[in-house]
């Protein structure tokens, strides 16, 4: 494994600190796990922190933004240059994931990581690895070393996050062509068949439904992928914001900083760091289950169950930012009322 990866430290969680937070929960006047996975989020961000005194109050929305080059194949009903509008729109606070946050107190931000137009804000916060990927069709998306170097940049943005405040990071992209590499990447890792994997992303035709899986299945043959080498899948068919947002799974588990994952992008992210480093599943927190295809087969190939399935496939972090008034709300449950506050016995845990 490549020098970075092999050194990574990741922090254990606290079985202690754990414990407390689901003592604590069994305390509240009301039944024992009566809000099923918000409980177990606040019990497992409570291990991953080291605290019970789970804190919520500073939070944000990352859009890592980079470009791929299999639109190239027709995989898309719009250009590269909507990613760097899309990039430009976060930061001045009027995309669609800015619109869901306001009044939440979540602030978004957007990650330049790689996109073929630069964008016009200089808000944007630049770990650029370059002016977008090579068409996957053709052979690897990036170098090796491009690949890791996205890796580490997505780690390190959760330890500046952390070190600004940030208690809670939700994570999303923005890259027109990333459902296809993110198909691309799932298949390579878990040996689905394209057929199974490949969605219609932003709303393709069924002409370009078949385009896209062509293009994810000739991208396999082209590159044949040896799917115990995550760091070779992702150079092979990935994007660098896939890349980038692999790391921020890992750098939550580094940091103690909880990540939320968001539609099936993210997920697929979030699979290629928990083949790197088992030890980050403690950092990632599940929001909802996108209404792609290969988000069921993700999802059980992380062991995550997400609390939301409305169907959505926005992107953005969008479905990420729904997770944070979930857990706002099972806070204020969490340190509310206790059964000695209200002189009634507690109800008994059951043993099994």
């Amino acid at each position: 494994m490549d020098d970075y990866l092999r050194d990574l430290v990741l922090a254990a969680p606290s079985a202690q600190a754990g414990a407390e937070a689901r003592r604590r929960w069994n305390a509240i006047a009301k039944p024992i796990g009566a809000l099923g996975l918000l409980e177990d989020a606040i019990v497992q961000i409570a291990a991953l922190t080291g605290s019970a005194e789970v804190d919520l109050s500073r939070r944000c929305v990352a859009v890592l933004c980079a470009d791929n080059g299999v639109v190239a194949q027709g995989v898309s009903q719009c250009g590269q240059e909507v990613t760097s509008v899309v990039a430009d729109n976060i930061a001045r606070g009027v995309s669609s994931v800015c619109k869901m946050c306001e009044g939440m107190g979540i602030d978004c931000i957007a990650v330049d990581m790689g996109m073929a137009t630069l964008p016009n804000s200089p808000s944007i916060l630049s770990r650029r690895i370059g002016a977008g990927t090579a068409d996957i069709t053709q052979g690897p998306a990036m170098s090796r070393a491009q690949a890791l170097a996205a890796v580490r940049a997505g780690a390190e943005l959760v330890g500046e996050l952390a070190a600004k405040g940030y208690r809670i990071v939700a994570v999303g992209e923005m890259g027109i062509g990333n459902t296809t590499t993110a198909a691309a990447v799932a298949c390579a890792l878990t040996g689905a068949r394209p057929a199974e994997v490949v969605g219609r992303g932003a709303g393709l035709s069924n002409s370009g439904l078949a385009r896209k899986t062509r293009a994810v299945e000739r991208a396999l043959a082209v590159n044949d992928c040896d799917p115990s080498d995550v760091l070779g899948v992702l150079a092979a068919l990935g994007g660098f914001d896939i890349s980038g947002m692999c790391g921020m799974f890992l750098g939550g588990a580094q940091y103690r900083v909880p990540v939320v994952i968001d539609g099936l992008i993210s997920s697929i992210a979030a699979l290629c760091a928990l083949r790197l480093q088992p030890e980050c599943r403690g950092a990632m927190l599940a929001s909802h289950l996108s209404s792609e295809p290969a988000a069921r087969l993700v999802m059980r190939e992380l062991g995550l169950t997400p609390p939301l399935d409305v169907g959505m496939h926005l992107g953005e972090g969008t479905g990420a930012a729904c997770l944070i008034p979930l857990l706002d709300m099972a806070l204020g449950l969490y340190r509310g009322t206790t059964f000695a506050d209200c002189g009634i016995e507690p109800y008994e845990e059951d043993p099994q």
